[in-house]
């Protein structure tokens, strides 16, 4: 009798066991995700009810100058924004812009890739000064442009070209204003001084990612350093390099310091977000200004589609 219920008690542990081991388990994905519900709350609350918000004034009549005008506009400011010949020119110019600065800014962060992959002496050192100017405040980065390069009286670029005639035995160097005279290509340096790091750091992680063991076969082929670079190199960069340039144009559309800071968007080098900074903060059109906001957002948003899924490629590719 005793044995029989011992035996019938050691049968039901095990089932009891089970029983209670279900829903524990059920509960374990919600345990291990409840942590980040703050985290989640939060980055609703900071970046998606704002931009709510953005949407509904969007479709208000809504200027500070006229308070008593004030009503819904329906899809009047999108009508305006996409008709207005200064938000064209602004989004040609922001197109030239992140064009620009975003080739450049690969072909050099290419070269600079390719080069710091090698092995020689003070690499580490080299590599830390190569990524100073993307750690660099990018208003600070402006403000070292305007008055410490291109500053007509007392700027380091005149001052090379003074220092150049002078060995020469001419003192009519000349000294250009640089920012009155090339403001689009003003902006566009210091952007590339300041994105070039970022472009490297993205393909030299490529380089350092890629199979040596075909490299090394290549050459004992009897490959040179350009088949390699063209036949095996460039075609593993594909990846890398699309990521950099997508990543690279969401950041460089959205780019307002430079403007507002080196040339304060004259001179032909007003852009989307300078544009929007106009309306808002001296038309004091909040609709109108929504309303191009919301148009910047979904341009970033398209970029930033395809970059994603390059990301994801790139990551199941690691995976395999």
């Amino acid at each position: 009798m005793t044995t029989t219920h011992s035996l019938t008690r050691g049968a039901q542990v095990p089932q009891v066991a089970r029983q209670a081991a279900v829903p524990r388990r059920s509960r374990g994905p919600w345990a291990r995700r409840a942590p980040l519900l703050p985290a989640l709350v939060f980055m609703i609350v900071v970046t998606q009810l704002p931009f709510v918000g953005t949407v509904v004034i969007s479709f208000m009549r809504w200027n500070a100058l006229s308070p008593g005008n004030r009503g819904f506009a329906g899809l009047r400011n999108y009508q305006e924004a996409v008709t207005d010949p200064q938000l064209r020119s602004s989004l040609l110019t922001t197109v030239a812009l992140t064009a620009t600065v975003v080739l450049v800014s690969l072909s050099l962060g290419l070269g600079l890739a390719l080069l710091l992959d090698r092995k020689f002496r003070g690499r580490s050192i080299v590599r830390t000064m190569l990524i100073t100017p993307f750690l660099v405040v990018p208003v600070a980065s402006a403000l070292l442009w305007k008055h410490a390069l291109y500053n007509a009286t007392y700027g380091l670029i005149n001052g090379a070209l003074t220092w150049v005639w002078s060995l020469f035995g001419s003192h009519n160097a000349p000294q250009p204003d640089w920012l009155s005279s090339l403001p689009l290509m003003s902006v566009e340096a210091s952007l590339v001084w300041q994105w070039t790091p970022f472009m490297m750091l993205i393909l030299l992680a490529g380089l350092q990612s890629r199979p040596m063991d075909a490299v090394e076969a290549a050459r004992v082929d009897g490959a040179s350093t350009w088949q390699v670079f063209r036949y095996l190199t460039f075609p593993h960069l594909r990846r890398y390099l699309e990521l950099a340039s997508l990543l690279g144009t969401i950041y460089v559309v959205q780019n307002f310091d430079a403007v507002f800071t080196l040339t304060g968007g004259g001179l032909g080098t007003t852009n989307l977000p300078y544009t929007v900074y106009e309306t808002f903060y001296q038309a004091h059109d909040y609709g109108q200004a929504s309303a191009e906001g919301v148009i910047v957002v979904l341009c970033s948003l398209l970029v930033a589609t395809f970059a994603l899924k390059t990301v994801s490629s790139l990551l199941r590719e690691e995976t395999r």
